[in-house]
């Protein structure tokens, strides 16, 4: 890839490791990231880091030689995407509770208990095989954009859903062969240990997640219908590189086929849809027809 082109990178990462005080830690590192440049978004917990930033290619290479220094996260592997520009326009860093919010009465340590592994072409294969069972371990509005084929989509907007849902709807499948995937494998870590936690017997997780799925020069992205949600301005990126590839959401006023993601103009509402650029222009950049009278809208941006 011409790095004249993509003079910007985007990074993926996460580790799972004790930082015993992550206010301070998040503070130092906001400081560090604000000297560096780069922007984006960083989680900080008592059980590790997680995050998201865009910056160049030299900026980039020295944030991950900045923090492959500190031993604790020697071995993190980052996702990198070439860009042209920040996917970012701010930096974040924020101490939390938890990386991936379960809110359990009992802890759930990825280091301890977690799914096996499966790199991208091992689970291609698992997906194809006899009764077993796919679950989508992301939210409903990710899913919507881009999913596995023939994999369980969780009616839920936020993770902390997950363990009462597993308990409602999943229990049936216990015996049965589970995959699970996410974006880039972080809430894998939890969801599997959690379904270990509740009796399921054989349970996989994709190693790196969909876009490392995506990357993966044998495959292709093969059997991932639609786009991949992210959490930055892109919004979405591209998984299946086949003639297979489909898009599997619809414009929410007119029900042709759309992948592009806005918010409504009212600000009260801001609802995230499918929308196409004729029905944007035509609904005024809104959801429906009580949102386009409203008189606190965001300017649109066709």
């Amino acid at each position: 890839m011409n790095t004249s082109e993509f003079p910007y990178r985007i990074l993926l990462y996460y580790k799972y490791v004790t930082i015993d005080n992550p206010e301070l830690f998040a503070k130092e590192h906001l400081d560090y990231c604000k000297s560096l440049g780069v922007k984006g978004r960083i989680l900080i917990a008592t059980e590790g880091i997680n995050g998201t930033l865009s910056g160049t290619i030299e900026q980039t290479d020295a944030y991950m030689k900045h923090l492959c220094s500190d031993k604790r996260f020697a071995d993190i592997v980052f996702k990198v995407d070439m860009a042209e520009k920040h996917a970012f326009s701010k930096i974040f860093v924020r101490p939390k509770a938890e990386l991936v919010t379960f809110r359990l009465n009992y802890e759930l340590n990825p280091n301890e208990i977690t799914g096996n592994y499966l790199e991208p072409v091992e689970f291609y294969k698992a997906m194809v095989e006899e009764d077993v069972v796919i679950v989508d371990a992301r939210t409903d509005y990710e899913y919507d954009l881009g999913h596995f084929r023939n994999a369980i989509r969780p009616p839920l907007s936020s993770f902390k859903e997950f363990p009462e849902w597993v308990r409602a709807n999943l229990g049936e499948f216990k015996e049965r062969k589970v995959l699970t995937y996410c974006t880039g494998g972080i809430r894998c870590e939890k969801f599997t240990g959690l379904l270990l936690k509740e009796g399921f017997k054989d349970v996989y997780q994709l190693h790196g997640g969909i876009v490392t799925y995506g990357k993966d020069e044998k495959i292709k992205g093969r059997l991932f219908d639609g786009k991949c949600y992210v959490f930055d301005e892109r919004i979405s990126v591209p998984i299946n590189h086949t003639e297979e590839d489909v898009i599997v959401s619809e414009c929410l006023h007119c029900g042709t086929k759309s992948d592009r993601y806005i918010n409504c103009a009212n600000m009260y509402c801001n609802k995230q849809y499918f929308c196409c650029p004729e029905c944007e222009e035509t609904h005024l950049h809104s959801c429906s027809d009580e949102c386009k009278t409203v008189e606190h809208r965001k300017m649109a941006v066709v």
